[in-house]
């Protein structure tokens, strides 16, 4: 998130840089309980919940986007601080409108695991400053 202020260093899974002690355990998590079970609750059981609350029409798939979306990056703060909340947030909206719009979730989980995974990979490898700066200022 350095395009919005942040440390291109995630303080908070930093310790995973080069620990291959912890790397097997992260990776099943954010497969797991990240890419198929986030994606469960906030774009599948939450959805329909809210669906059934707020109708089915295109101002209350919006008002169903905003809601999940800003819960996501809510859960994220504790742990992950600002930016990954907004990170999180962002991610939510993204996510959310293709759901709303699709009304797939297969896709949905795929791609937030594989997110997580590079994420996680970036880190262990640590290459954050890197991405970073390849991202944001070109080839260095």
């Amino acid at each position: 998130m350095p395009l919005l202020g942040a440390d291109p260093i995630n303080q908070a899974y930093h310790y995973l840089a080069g620990n291959t002690a912890a790397l097997p355990g992260m990776l099943v998590a954010v497969i797991v309980v990240a890419g198929f079970g986030e994606e469960t609750v906030f774009r599948g059981y939450l959805f329909e919940r809210f669906g059934k609350l707020f109708g089915s029409g295109v101002g209350a798939k919006a008002a169903i986007v905003l809601l999940t979306s800003v819960w996501f990056g809510l859960l994220h703060y504790p742990e992950q601080g600002l930016a990954g909340a907004e990170q999180a947030t962002i991610f939510g909206l993204v996510f959310g409108t293709i759901f709303a719009v699709r009304g797939r979730i297969w896709m949905l989980m795929f791609a937030h695991a594989a997110f997580d995974v590079t994420a996680v990979l970036i880190i262990y490898w640590d290459l954050e400053v890197y991405v970073a700066h390849l991202v944001f200022d070109g080839p260095c």
